[in-house]
């Protein structure tokens, strides 16, 4: 899975060009950076040059399947979690208000909408305060490659939604405007929704039920009767083990994962996928005419950005080809579950899924890691419905520590996503949740060459080549990227964890602060100082440089043994290494690992980025 993670600009005209960020934090510094070069480096890779036009157009499609395929597994999946005999036994309208749970299969609040009501109206608000700025840095708050990903999402729901009778309903605006309005005009009388966990996602519920409350209905009967205004029901469903099944309340959450992890898998049982009517239909039938329809689904150039060159050419590469592209949308989601979980195995000589455990720390190619995690963070995906199919695969295929390791994964994105609750905004502030008080450097130029990609340490620079391409860092680059920015460089770790927000596609407020506070010391974790020995990780995981050389072509000429230490023949390194020296016994001929500092306090394995 590489990836639970996660993995949260420029302004269109419908966009107010000044939008702050609303995370209840401190007081923000000024920002660091211009916004506009920033973003020409995440939307636009070639204005870095013929190397990054090259790769950028060299990307593997995940799910790779064709889309006759992919449809095929889409609709076999729906086969199976549909039900002709559900009834529905409501009356009027009930809004569908899609945040992130981009989805059909397995979304209680759609299926409660549905039976509460006569009609559903599915909503979606793009809001601007998503294409803003970060809070601290002023980075773009989501850059090109997710707002891409975000739009075929959006794209594939309306199109499943139609085919069952609804159609999505778009609107540019802060929901707390646009909900509470679309309920007067359709007489709604409840607003259904996903329940979400961090500050500004709960203040826009706050502000969504206070706009609501203003809503006074029509009513029949006397005139005596007492107003009623438009209902918000929150609906858990974001996670694999549901909020109310866990054996202790938030505030009492263990501060250390293997303790919460062994809790509930002993006393917790995993509730089953909800069934889908076979239509969701019908729509309203009046009030569209009203808010002159169904509204479109925007464009990269609407959100004032430009189109990823990752984007480009996708269907005519060579399969051997290793970058990765992402389709957005839940019928690529279930297309992958159908290829990695079944087609590989039916097809490959190896089978993914039984070899996830040995295979998840590798870097390159889109079969390592299971590569779920882009949809789960866009609720493209309901982790319950990944479960399933990992029981489904022990019963008809093995049952082993693999695939026991893909739960082991969804269990991490669960405790991060219950952490927020617990800690608050405290996971986004510089001591962390334990209020750590440490020293760190907001250097400019030092965070611009980790950022781009020109440190001086091939494997730092390829796996930031990567991020900016293609919105995607495997698990391994992640925790090695991170280490290398706190640790060696002693950068402020929020300009990394902004940094990813920008850039991943997986990106969720939960678990990319998560990581990064966990990566940075300042987390739950009780091991404080962890560290990553770049020429150890090399090493370990690109023993042949074969990774760095995709990413750094000017490498590919070197002898592979000195592809992660090629001296000279690179950019200066931009700092030393904290423990280690990549100049002293470098060379696999001499049969010795490089010369790093063996301290167990210092080099550990550390846990995974939570990415599947």
């Amino acid at each position: 899975m590489t990836s639970i993670l996660r993995a949260s600009s420029s302004s269109p005209s419908f966009f107010p060009s000044k939008l702050p960020s609303f995370h209840s934090k401190p007081a923000p510094n000024p920002p660091l950076f211009d916004l506009r070069l920033l973003m020409s480096t995440v939307a636009d890779p070639s204005v870095r040059g013929t190397d990054d036009r090259r790769l950028a157009a060299r990307c593997h499609a995940v799910p790779g399947l064709s889309a006759g395929e992919v449809v095929a597994a889409s609709d076999e999946a729906f086969g199976r979690h549909s039900s002709p005999g559900l009834k529905r036994s409501g009356s009027g309208v009930a809004i569908m208000w899609f945040r992130n749970d981009l989805r059909l299969m397995d979304n209680e609040a759609l299926v409660r909408a549905w039976a509460a009501s006569e009609s559903v109206l599915p909503v979606y608000c793009v809001d601007p305060r998503n294409f803003g700025a970060t809070h601290y840095f002023g980075f773009p708050k989501t850059g090109a490659s997710r707002a891409q990903f975000l739009i075929e999402c959006l794209d594939d729901l309306k199109k499943n939604l139609m085919k069952r009778g609804l159609n999505l309903l778009v609107r540019f605006g802060k929901p707390e405007d646009i909900l509470p309005s679309i309920a007067r005009v359709f007489s709604a009388h409840t607003v259904y929704a996903q329940k979400e966990t961090c500050s500004e996602e709960l203040l826009v519920e706050k502000l969504v039920l206070k706009g609501l409350q203003e809503v006074v209905l029509p009513q029949g009967g006397t005139s005596n009767q007492k107003s009623v205004s438009p209902k918000l029901v929150l609906v858990w469903g974001s996670t694999m083990y549901h909020i109310d099944d866990i054996p202790f309340s938030t505030k009492n959450l263990p501060d250390v994962y293997t303790q919460f992890r062994k809790a509930v898998e002993s006393k917790c049982s995993i509730r089953g996928c909800f069934k889908l009517p076979v239509s969701l239909g019908p729509p309203p039938s009046t009030g569209l005419d009203q808010i002159d329809g169904w509204g479109t689904i925007p464009t990269l150039e609407q959100l004032g950005l430009k189109e990823p060159k990752a984007r480009q050419m996708i269907h005519s590469v060579s399969q051997h080809e290793q970058g990765i592209h992402f389709l957005g949308g839940e019928n690529a989601a279930l297309g992958r579950i159908s290829e990695y979980f079944w087609k590989k195995a039916c097809n490959s000589l190896i089978d993914m899924l039984r070899v996830y455990k040995e295979t998840r720390n590798g870097m390159l190619g889109p079969d390592y890691s299971t590569k779920f995690s882009p949809w789960l963070a866009s609720g493209s995906l309901s982790p319950r419905y990944i479960y399933e199919e990992v029981r489904r695969y022990e019963k008809q295929r093995v049952a082993n520590d693999s695939t026991y390791w893909v739960l082991f994964e969804l269990i991490w994105r669960d405790y991060f996503k219950f952490i927020s609750m617990k800690h608050g905004n405290s996971i986004f502030h510089l001591g962390g949740p334990r209020n750590v008080v440490s020293k760190w450097s907001q250097d400019r130029s030092l965070f611009e060459s980790w950022r781009d990609g020109r440190t001086g340490y091939p494997l730092i620079d390829a796996n930031m080549k990567e991020l900016s391409t293609t919105g995607f860092m495997s698990n391994r680059g992640r925790q090695i990227v991170c280490s290398f920015l706190v640790r060696d460089m002693g950068i402020d770790w929020r300009m990394g964890a902004e940094w990813f927000e920008t850039c991943l596609l997986d990106y969720d407020p939960a678990s990319n602060y998560g990581n990064w506070t966990y990566g940075a010391g300042v987390g739950n974790d009780p091991r404080e100082d962890r560290y990553f020995s770049i020429p150890k990780q090399a090493k370990n995981y690109d023993p042949e440089g074969e990774y760095v050389a995709y990413w750094l072509p000017e490498l590919r000429q070197l002898p592979r043994e000195r592809r992660n230490f090629p001296g000279q023949s690179y950019i200066k390194q931009i700092v030393p290494l904290k423990f280690g020296n990549t100049h002293q016994s470098t060379h696999a001929s001499n049969g010795r690992s490089e010369n790093t500092h063996q301290r167990s306090s210092h080099v550990r394995k550390g846990r995974r980025q939570n990415k599947m």
